[in-house]
């Protein structure tokens, strides 16, 4: 008994020290999780409120106008932003249920999912960064074979691709994707007298070929490039805190992984 008092007596303070440094433990890993659930709680919520707005737009558009105000003559305009919402709400949502679910549950199956999709989103977001900076002309090239046919074709022909591209020159004050020659030969060009959109002259006459090659209005394409690089200050500062939020997502959840397998 008196060796078994005096081994108690001489390791108290080690066991102590350990059932202390096992709280802290427990407390950093609850207080991660429980900040983990509400982060992925509010990514979920707001990417349900977005996915609903794409929703609305898309049945309705006509009454978002209306409760919104008229925000441009263009009201179809809202279509493509509908389906961009949706895309948009739809990943946001399923993030906010992986990691909500994940961490709530503490499943590893469902962390290391969240995990995997942030890293995916990141990497994708890195490599397009990288060619929009870097490479420069070659993101342009691609940018124009996708743009040029929708000019071509669906400009003065579909309701919704005219009124996001009269907003967008009309707003930049910009002419097609590179300049008026996009709309050489195009559906609008041969459904109005040969002219060109009126974004593409400086005069109120008719945009006749002519006319558009004296005005030389930019094109959309480097008259935002232009915008972007003058605010580079505040893009880079967005872009710095998602690419940090995103980190710190895959960080949290990976922490919270491997904690699980030490709680088994």
């Amino acid at each position: 008994m008196a060796i078994s008092h005096v081994l108690l007596i001489t390791l108290r303070p080690y066991l102590k020290l350990k059932v202390f440094t096992l709280q802290v433990k427990m407390g950093c890993f609850t207080f991660v999780k429980v900040m983990m659930v509400l982060f992925n709680l509010f990514i979920f919520l707001a990417g349900a409120a977005l996915l609903g707005v794409g929703i609305w737009v898309s049945v309705d558009g006509s009454s978002f106008v209306r409760v919104i105000g008229p925000v441009s003559s263009q009201a179809m305009q809202f279509v493509n932003i509908g389906y961009f919402c949706i895309a948009i709400g739809a990943v946001l949502v399923l993030l906010g249920f992986l990691g909500c679910c994940g961490a709530q549950k503490e499943s590893k199956c469902l962390l290391i999912l969240f995990f995997a999709i942030v890293l995916i989103i990141f990497i994708a977001e890195i490599a397009a960064a990288v060619v929009a900076l870097v490479y420069s002309s070659f993101a342009e090239s691609l940018l124009r074979a996708w743009v040029t046919p929708v000019l071509q074709n669906d400009y003065g022909r579909k309701n919704d691709v005219t009124g996001i591209w009269n907003t967008t020159m009309s707003e930049l004050k910009c002419c097609g994707f590179s300049n008026y020659t996009d709309f050489g030969g195009s559906y609008y060009f041969r459904h109005h007298n040969q002219t060109f959109p009126e974004f593409c002259c400086n005069s109120t006459v008719l945009c006749t070929e002519s006319a558009a090659a004296q005005s030389n209005i930019q094109g959309c394409f480097r008259q935002l490039f232009d915008i972007l690089k003058e605010n580079a200050n505040i893009v880079g500062g967005i872009a710095a805190g998602i690419c940090a939020l995103e980190i710190a997502a895959m960080v949290v959840s990976m922490y919270l992984y491997c904690k699980i397998d030490g709680k088994e």
